[in-house]
């Protein structure tokens, strides 16, 4: 008898990947390259929790710019507002520039150190997507900084919505059916480090498997992964 896992091997045709946090990593990345500026401004904090702040703050008001539904902030001024608010929170003197400067080294994050030997595995199978809360010229950016050519990279900006709003997902899989009309919203595998991330695309129809880095529990919705993987190689290796 096929297992669950047989199944969803044997019906997806797609792999839809968030980009930051579960493709590059961001976390490591911004703390080490905000740590030289952070020390320059004098402030003695912990770099990975002014990270972690800025993060959060740059989250909540996505979130609220999604449900305000009054237009689509770009992804750069939703986190040069968070990390200026944050700064201010650290009683970091700064100019507009210093805000955009640290947004931009997001452009520059390079990926988790199985990722793309991974990816090269799994696009023998699948065709391989990304669908990011990024604007598209930072997608556009990121290209070189992953090292790795995926067949489409999607910006939430085509929908007009950051993740996890339905609109996202529903985008995504128009522009996957235009590209291969094959493929049906249940042969599309998202994945994600993100509980959120994974809820949304799941509540709209799509599987999804959680790329569980951190150890951290799933937590208790109805609308729980198809796939739970410690990493990316993990990933291939149950994929494949």
């Amino acid at each position: 008898m096929a297992t669950p896992l047989d199944i969803l091997k044997r019906e997806t045709k797609v792999l839809i990947f968030d980009l930051y946090g579960t493709v590059v990593d961001m976390q490591s990345g911004l703390t080490q390259a905000v740590a030289p500026f952070l020390a320059r401004k004098g402030w003695t904090g912990e770099p990975s929790s002014f990270v972690t702040w800025w993060r959060r703050t740059h989250f909540e008001d996505s979130m609220i710019d999604a449900l305000l539904d009054r237009g689509h902030t770009p992804y750069r001024q939703i986190g040069q507002r968070a990390v200026a608010q944050v700064m201010e929170r650290c009683g970091i003197a700064h100019a507009p520039g210093d805000a955009e400067w640290l947004v931009e080294r997001i452009t520059r994050l390079k990926p988790f150190g199985d990722v793309v030997a991974a990816l090269e595995r799994l696009r023998s199978s699948y065709k391989l997507v990304v669908l990011s809360n990024g604007d598209r010229d930072m997608l556009a950016a990121a290209r070189p900084q992953i090292g790795f050519d995926f067949d489409l990279m999607i910006s939430v900006q085509e929908a007009g919505y950051f993740k996890p709003h339905f609109a996202t997902y529903a985008t995504a899989e128009a522009i996957i059916g235009k590209t291969w009309p094959n493929v049906e919203r249940t042969s599309s595998l998202f994945v994600a480090n993100h509980p959120f991330d994974c809820i949304g695309a799941k509540a709209h129809g799509f599987r999804s498997a959680f790329i569980d880095r951190r150890k951290r529990p799933f937590g208790q919705s109805p609308l729980q992964p198809d796939l739970v993987a410690a990493d990316f190689t993990s990933l291939a290796d149950a994929l494949l």
